[in-house]
């Protein structure tokens, strides 16, 4: 059962410090490898905010490149990270429930392309899954409210 998850700096050499890697190990401590400006261990952070530039965005990440998508959500949760995606868009967009209202201009080459419909499904499920929050701003709000989400903490 995983406890923590701590961040180990990627200028430690794998294999040169093995006895600390058991002792995470047997403590129930996850290690993920990361650059660090400072240090070689460090606590993941407890808000992270990704952004995404629009709501094409959102839709592929969600629609074309799930998995991933869901590892990185799934990741946050364990970590006890709490994450919030901010989707810069300048549809009118303001919280997920009006996410089906987007009209995907993929879907007039692609049928198989992800509608505002699914796309707000999927919103939906993921937050209630992995505890993730979709927010929407008009790119000109994206740093104000960056800030404010960061620290709130």
């Amino acid at each position: 059962m995983i406890l923590m998850t701590i961040i180990e700096d990627t200028r430690q050499k794998p294999g040169e410090h093995t006895i600390k890697a058991d002792g995470f190990h047997e403590r129930g401590i996850r290690v993920i490898r990361c650059k660090l400006p400072f240090g070689d261990y460090a606590n993941v952070p407890t808000v992270a905010v990704d952004t995404k530039r629009d709501m094409d965005e959102i839709a592929g990440n969600i629609g074309s490149d799930h998995r991933r998508f869901a590892a990185e959500c799934k990741a946050a949760q364990e970590a006890g990270c709490k994450l919030y995606f901010l989707i810069e868009n300048r549809y009118g967009i303001r919280t997920v429930d009006d996410v089906h209202l987007w009209v995907n201009p993929r879907v007039i080459y692609s049928p198989k392309a992800i509608t505002g419909d699914r796309l707000e499904r999927a919103m939906k499920t993921m937050q209630e899954r992995y505890g993730c929050t979709f927010l929407f701003c008009e790119p000109e709000q994206a740093a104000g409210i960056i800030q404010s989400l960061l620290e709130r903490g």
